[in-house]
């Protein structure tokens, strides 16, 4: 692969994204780092990050684009106040799913990697995720890849890279560390954007991951 390869990489500034970042620089792309406001709780702590983590990959471009047409879909504790956001794990879907929204992100980027000539796009997908979030699994990657590419200029065909889809939070976490990931960095609390909550789904994942990997995590909590 030339050093000049370009991939368009979802970043939201959390420690899977930032991690399959960190990847596809470790393998010699080009970043082109994009970052999705839809409504998310807590959206200006991830732009803060998504903007320090671009900086410290040197990124060749960071776009932040607005699809918060999200929020009136609705049906996610991650975009209505009113729906609290849960702090055990969830069985089934949880209601953290928010519709859709990888389908939406991956033909966003899509369109973007076809105007920049980037052939690849990476995203931090875990099959670990698969049996609560319907659209982070291997079946639904590969199909997005299927359609993007069917949709496009034949000469712009383009791979969706999902480098951790078989880790698990814990392997991802030990990768980060050998590339040198600025875990300070990231975020993955679901209600605060100050000092994480530490009892929300997503902080407690992440706290078991760096427990399990025997890494001290570099954020605080509340509890």
């Amino acid at each position: 692969m030339s050093h000049t390869e370009r991939a368009v990489v979802l970043l939201s500034g959390g420690v899977d994204s930032t991690v399959t970042a960190a990847i596809a620089k470790n393998r010699g792309y080009e970043l082109f780092l994009l970052h999705f406001d839809y409504g998310q709780r807590t959206e200006l702590k991830e732009r803060s990050c998504f903007a320090a983590i671009g900086k410290v990959l040197k990124a060749k471009r960071q776009e932040i684009t607005n699809v918060r047409f999200l929020e009136w879909i609705g049906h996610s504790s991650l975009t209505d106040p009113r729906i609290p956001v849960p702090t055990e794990d969830p069985s089934g879907i949880p209601n953290t799913y928010v519709p859709f929204r990888n389908g939406i992100f991956l033909s966003l980027a899509a369109a973007w990697a076809e105007t920049v000539a980037a052939r690849a796009i990476f995203i931090g997908a875990m099959q670990e995720d698969g049996p609560g979030y319907p659209d982070t699994t291997e079946e639904f990657i590969a199909s997005m890849e299927k359609a993007i590419n069917l949709g496009r200029r034949p000469e712009s065909e383009c791979r969706i890279i999902a480098p951790i889809i078989h880790n698990t939070k814990a392997e991802v976490v030990k990768i980060g560390a050998e590339l040198l990931v600025p875990f300070g960095m990231t975020w993955s609390c679901y209600s605060s954007e100050g000092v994480a909550c530490g009892i929300c789904q997503s902080c407690v994942m992440r706290r078991r991951a760096f427990e399990k990997a025997g890494i001290k995590d570099p954020i605080r909590y509340k509890v």
